[in-house]
C-alpha cells in the first residue's frame, strides 16, 4: 500500500506548488500539513514523495522562464565553442549557476541521514521559521535594492547558491527565504532576488526530485500519488510564480515575515499541546 493516498497527494501538491518559490518555507509547510493529516513526516516514503513533488514546481518553473533558459543556455553553449562568445553575461551565469550548485550539493548528499532524521523534527521547522524570518527582515531593511540581474557576479551566485545550504538543513528556514535574504544583503534588488533564487534553484531542486525517485518509489510511495501530487505542484506553482515576481515588485517581504512568525509560533503550540507528533 501506498504510505500517501491520492486524496493527500492532492493537498501536499497544492502546499508544495503555493509554497515552493515563497519565503515561507516548502519543506515547513509540507511537514506540518503531513503531520496533521497524520503522515509521518520521516518516513524514508513520505521524505522521497515530498522530494519528487518538488519536481512538479520545478517544471513550472523551466515553463514559465523558457525564453530566459534557452537564451542562457543558448549562450552558454555558443560561449563553449567560440571564445568571443565567453564575455557575454548570459555565458558567465549559466556557470555560476553551475558553480553555485556544488555546495548544497555536497553537503546534501554528506548529511543525508541527518537531514532525514533529526533534522526532519518539526520542533526545528518551528524554530527555523521563526529564526528565518528575522534574517529576512533584517536583510529587507538592510539592502540598498540598488543592483539589478544584469549586475550579479560569481560572488553573488555562491553566496546566494550555498545559502541554500541552511534551508537544506533547517526545514522551515526555507530555500527561497535564504537565498532572496542573502541577495538582498548584497544589495540586488527584490525582482533580481527574486529571479536569481528561482535560477540557482532549478539544477538543486530538480537534482534532489531526480535522485529520490527511485527510492520513493520502492518505499511505498505509489506510482498514482506521485504523479497527482506532481501534476498538481506544477499548476499550484506556475501561478504562484506569476503572482511572487507582481508582489516583491512594489512590496517588501514583512508580509512573509509576519506570516512566517505566526507559523511558527501556532506549530510550537501545536507540538506542546501534543496535537501533532514531531
Amino acid at each position: 500500500m501506498s504510505a500517501i493516498s491520492v486524496g493527500q497527494a492532492v493537498i501536499l501538491g497544492a502546499v508544495e506548488g503555493v509554497t515552493e518559490f515563497l519565503p515561507v518555507s516548502s519543506t515547513g509547510h509540507l511537514k506540518i500539513t503531513e503531520g496533521l493529516m497524520g503522515i509521518p513526516v520521516d518516513d524514508d516514503a513520505v521524505v522521497g514523495f515530498s522530494a519528487v513533488i518538488q519536481v512538479g514546481a520545478i517544471a513550472a518553473v523551466l515553463v514559465y522562464f523558457f525564453k530566459d533558459i534557452v537564451r542562457i543556455v543558448s549562450a552558454w553553449g555558443r560561449g563553449v565553442f567560440n571564445k568571443e562568445e565567453r564575455y557575454h553575461h548570459d555565458y558567465k551565469f549559466a556557470w555560476w549557476v553551475i558553480y553555485a550548485t556544488i555546495p548544497i550539493v555536497a553537503v546534501g548528499l554528506a548529511a543525508k541521514p541527518l537531514i532525514e532524521g533529526p533534522l526532519a523534527s518539526l520542533w526545528v521547522v518551528a524554530g527555523s521559521l521563526i529564526l528565518g524570518s528575522g534574517v529576512m527582515w533584517a536583510a529587507d531593511q538592510m539592502g540598498r535594492h540598488k543592483r539589478g540581474e544584469d549586475d550579479t557576479t560569481l560572488k553573488d551566485a555562491m553566496l546566494v547558491g550555498s545559502s541554500q545550504i541552511l534551508a537544506l538543513l533547517f526545514p522551515g528556514f526555507s530555500r527561497s527565504g535564504a537565498t532572496m535574504s542573502t541577495a538582498l544583503m548584497l544589495d540586488l534588488d527584490r525582482v533580481a532576488a527574486t529571479r536569481l533564487s528561482f535560477f540557482l534553484g532549478i539544477p538543486a531542486l530538480t537534482g534532489a526530485g531526480l535522485y529520490e525517485l527511485k527510492d520513493a518509489l520502492g518505499t511505498g510511495a505509489g506510482a498514482a500519488p506521485l504523479a497527482v501530487g506532481t501534476i498538481v505542484s506544477f499548476v499550484v506553482a506556475y501561478a504562484s510564480i506569476a503572482w511572487l515576481l507582481k508582489f516583491v515588485a512594489k512590496h517588501s517581504f514583512n508580509a512573509f515575515v509576519i506570516y512566517r512568525i505566526v507559523v511558527g509560533l501556532l506549530l510550537f503550540g501545536l507540538l506542546g499541546a501534543d496535537v501533532i507528533n514531531s
